[in-house]
């Protein structure tokens, strides 16, 4: 038999030896401690103590052998997970978006900018011409003088379409749009029509507003005037210009047919012969009614009083040419010009005086600064603010000058009887400046009512 020690020595041989003691050793390394350090608060206690269970779950999970699914905290936090991706997605496809939106604001300001000055640019007198497209009536060069039109058309640096107008043998402008192609967006039509009117058009029109003016006749035949009315009745938004041509040959045939009539009725000759030489047609002039160079002027004015419209006389095709050509320089500046008139004034003002006065430091041009405050004055020429500065060359001495004066009627009238001089040598003529200026003149140099009126106060 043997002894208890080896049968002790036996057992410890066969079995494991397991540590039961270890969280027991923890609590108590823990308790060591806390009585170690009394001076620590009980969190500190309490932290260990999570610790350590926390520990002994790590553990026990990782001897675990069962593996199983996700428990319901982990499926939450990967919901939750999920959730904000989803969000910071969205967030930054909100930042795309808002960015995209920014840049293309930023495009679309930057090409206004630029259609901006591209039509700025376009309404200078160096350029305008080129955006100008000149329409043309294919009715015009079928006549005499319409290669002569087409080519100075062409030659001026615009652009020429031939198409059918609202107006047969009529000119109309187009402006085009800034580097815009002709085509039918992009292109206004200008008010401006200038209509070529035949030599017997003309003429038969002034015939029958004569007969209806003087002689009362009230037939249905259109006159000059209600020509006019009937084609602005008809387009209201274009104002219209005519043009005739040659009507001086007009003038002549008919002064010549007078004075041929004048010669044939001094020498008797007989009735059948004037007949017979009234159905020959010397240029037309002899089928056309007469009409005098005075009713002529006077059915003009009579036109432009009532409907607004001028007819321009030209001699020759090539004047046609012109006045077209000029016409398309006037339409295409117009713009331009109409932007430089908007001074803000309600006045106008002439170049030498919207600039002012220089002054420099020694003085120069004082003297100049008081001649335009005496010529502001109404009915006050050069001359008479010359006389006036000959006389006193500052307003400083022109109140010594008052201040002199023993009454008032002797302030009042102080300027009368100054020379005003007009031109030189031997036709040189002298007149006095009169009462009336030097009363007003006085009342600006010494009335203390801001809003007086000077020539009301006479």
């Amino acid at each position: 038999m043997g002894s208890y020690s080896d049968c002790t020595s036996d057992l410890d041989e066969e079995l494991p030896v397991f540590d039961f003691l270890q969280p027991c050793r923890h609590l108590s390394q823990a308790s060591q401690t806390t009585t170690q350090k009394p001076d620590l608060v009980n969190l500190e206690d309490s932290d260990a103590e999570h610790a350590v269970i926390s520990s002994l779950k790590k553990e026990s999970s990782d001897t675990s052998p069962a593996k199983g699914k996700p428990t319901k905290r982990m499926a939450e936090e990967i919901q939750a997970s999920k959730e904000e991706a989803l969000r910071r997605r969205q967030a930054r496809r909100r930042q795309q978006q808002d960015r995209e939106a920014l840049r293309q604001e930023q495009e679309r300001q930057k090409a206004e900018k630029k259609a901006l000055a591209e039509a700025t640019k376009a309404l200078r007198p160096e350029e305008c011409i080129k955006h100008m497209v000149v329409s043309v009536d294919p009715a015009l060069l079928q006549l005499e003088g319409g290669g002569t039109l087409l080519a100075s058309v062409q030659a001026l640096g615009c652009s020429c379409c031939i198409e059918k107008q609202l107006i047969p043998r009529s000119v109309s402008w187009i402006r085009r749009a800034p580097c815009a192609q002709l085509h039918e967006g992009e292109c206004v039509p200008e008010a401006h029509i200038v209509m070529q009117m035949t030599e017997e058009d003309f003429i038969t029109l002034i015939h029958n507003y004569i007969q209806q003016e003087r002689h009362g006749r009230s037939d249905c035949s259109p006159t000059l005037r209600s020509w006019v009315e009937e084609q602005q009745r008809r387009h209201p938004s274009k104002t219209l210009s005519l043009a005739v041509i040659e009507l001086e040959k007009y003038f002549r045939l008919q002064k010549l047919h007078n004075q041929k009539r004048f010669r044939e009725a001094v020498a008797g000759a007989d009735v059948q012969g004037e007949k017979a030489r009234k159905k020959r047609k010397h240029g037309g002039a002899e089928v056309l009614p007469e009409v005098s160079r005075v009713e002529v002027e006077e059915a003009v004015v009579h036109l432009q009083l009532y409907t607004g419209v001028s007819v321009h006389f030209l001699s020759t095709w090539k004047e046609f040419s012109d006045h077209i050509t000029m016409t398309t320089k006037a339409v295409a500046e117009a713009p331009f010009k109409q932007e430089k008139e908007k001074t803000g004034f309600t006045f106008y003002l002439e170049s030498e005086w919207a600039g002012g006065q220089r002054v420099d430091k020694a003085g120069k041009g004082l003297l100049q600064v008081w001649k335009r405050q005496i010529q502001q004055f109404n009915r006050v020429s050069p001359d008479m603010a010359a006389a006036i500065l000959a006389a006193y060359p500052s307003p400083q001495l022109l109140k010594k000058a008052y201040s002199q004066c023993r009454s008032d009627g002797a302030k009042v009238s102080l300027l009368s009887d100054l020379l005003i001089r007009r031109g030189e040598g031997v036709t040189s003529t002298t007149r006095r400046v009169g009462p009336e200026f030097s009363k007003r003149l006085h009342l600006m140099m010494h009335s203390c009512d801001p809003e007086l009126t000077l020539d009301s106060s006479l």
